[in-house]
Parts: C-alpha cells; sequence; structure tokens
C-alpha cells in the first residue's frame, strides 16, 4: 500500500493534485513542502507520493537510482488509479517526477499537468532531448521553468516544437528548483510563490474549462 502525505486546503478543495518528487530528494524536502502548503492555501488538495527506490531509501537510507522509467511509469499510474475521484485531478512533480507524469497524460480521468522544473535534456547536452512526446501531448501541460535551468533554458526551449495545449511559466533568474542569483534583486521565497501562482492559476483555469465542456 503506498504511503501518501496528505495536504488538505482549510475549506472543501476545488481540485487535486498528486505531486512527484524529483530523482534525487525524497517527497518532503522543504521545496516539496513549501508547493503542497502554497496550492493547500488556495484551495487545492495536495498528495504526494514517493516511487519504491525513494520509500526503500527511507527505510534503510542507501542511495540508489530511480531504476527503468517502465516501473516508474507503471507505478504512477496505478498511483492515479488509487486517487480517482471526483474532483478534477491534476497530476504532476519536480524535475523527474514532472516528466513521469507528462508521460502518462493519456491515462483517463485526468484534468492536466504540471511540471515544476522540466529536464528538457540533462544538464550539458542539449542534443540530447526528452521532449517528443511533449509535442503531442493532448493534456493542459504547464511547465514551471526558471530562467536559469541547466535542465532547459528560454533561448533553447524556444526552438522545440511543442504541443498548443502546453504552456511555460518562467521564473526569473531562477535555477532548477526556482532559486535566484542574489543580485537579480530576487528571491527564493518570491519565485517559489511565484511558481504556486501560476500552477494554482492554471488548475483553477483548467478545471472551469473543462467543467463548461
Amino acid at each position: 500500500m503506498t504511503a501518501f502525505l496528505i495536504t488538505k486546503p482549510s475549506n472543501t478543495p476545488f481540485a487535486h493534485f498528486i505531486l512527484a518528487h524529483g530523482a534525487g530528494a525524497p517527497m518532503d524536502t522543504p521545496f516539496m513542502n513549501t508547493i503542497a502548503e502554497g496550492l493547500a492555501e488556495k484551495g487545492i488538495l495536495v498528495s504526494r507520493f514517493e516511487f519504491p527506490y525513494m520509500a526503500l531509501r527511507r527505510d534503510d537510507g542507501k542511495r540508489r537510482g530511480p531504476g527503468s522509467a517502465t516501473k516508474l511509469l507503471d507505478f504512477y499510474r496505478n498511483i492515479v488509479k488509487e486517487n480517482a475521484g471526483d474532483l478534477p485531478l491534476f497530476i504532476g512533480g519536480k524535475s523527474m517526477g514532472g516528466r513521469i507524469a507528462s508521460m502518462i497524460a493519456d491515462e483517463t480521468g485526468l484534468t492536466g499537468v504540471i511540471c515544476l522544473g522540466y529536464p528538457f535534456h540533462p544538464p550539458g547536452k542539449p542534443e540530447k532531448l526528452r521532449t517528443a512526446h511533449l509535442e503531442v501531448m493532448q493534456l493542459p501541460t504547464l511547465i514551471v521553468q526558471g530562467e536559469r535551468d541547466p535542465f532547459g533554458k528560454p533561448e533553447e526551449v524556444a526552438d522545440y516544437t511543442l504541443s498548443s495545449l502546453l504552456k511555460i511559466f518562467w521564473i526569473p533568474d531562477g535555477d532548477h528548483s526556482f532559486k535566484p542569483r542574489k543580485k537579480s534583486g530576487h528571491t527564493e521565497e518570491e519565485n517559489i510563490q511565484m511558481a504556486i501562482d501560476a500552477a494554482s492559476e492554471f488548475i483553477l483555469n483548467t478545471a472551469k474549462s473543462k467543467e463548461k465542456n
């Protein structure tokens, strides 16, 4: 049975967001906590979980890699099935978690996808793109990306062919976790709040649009 970390809004939620962690950190980092709490304040129920390799690390403390993409995809698909309900259901995650979510966007019952820091390519290897499925996305998708993200910067992403249903929100001077340089005049707190605002607005507008249709 998967263990979930649930962050509930104070009032009745209008949407449910499943938030997956990145490749190297668990579901309860300060970044993940802030995002979940911020979205809950906006009226969104947030459920976090850990892929099996990360859950094992929590048990024994041993670092290990994510394993095969197929296993991660199947695991996330089961997470979606476990969380099917009456609320509009959004999926996504930080970095790798967001990428895996975007790859199962054809799962029935989903309303949208949110990726926080999408790994368009490995750092320093812009030729190794991870964008093929993003060209044909059939589900509304939001990518929140730092302007200095080594996994994909504005000048690189501008040349990609992406689905018309995919929107990108750029975080000023942000790195892969949206942290800016001090000299930029921006703060990490402001940037993460910007990401929360962008994600919550996307969830609200996408849920409303689906209701009308």
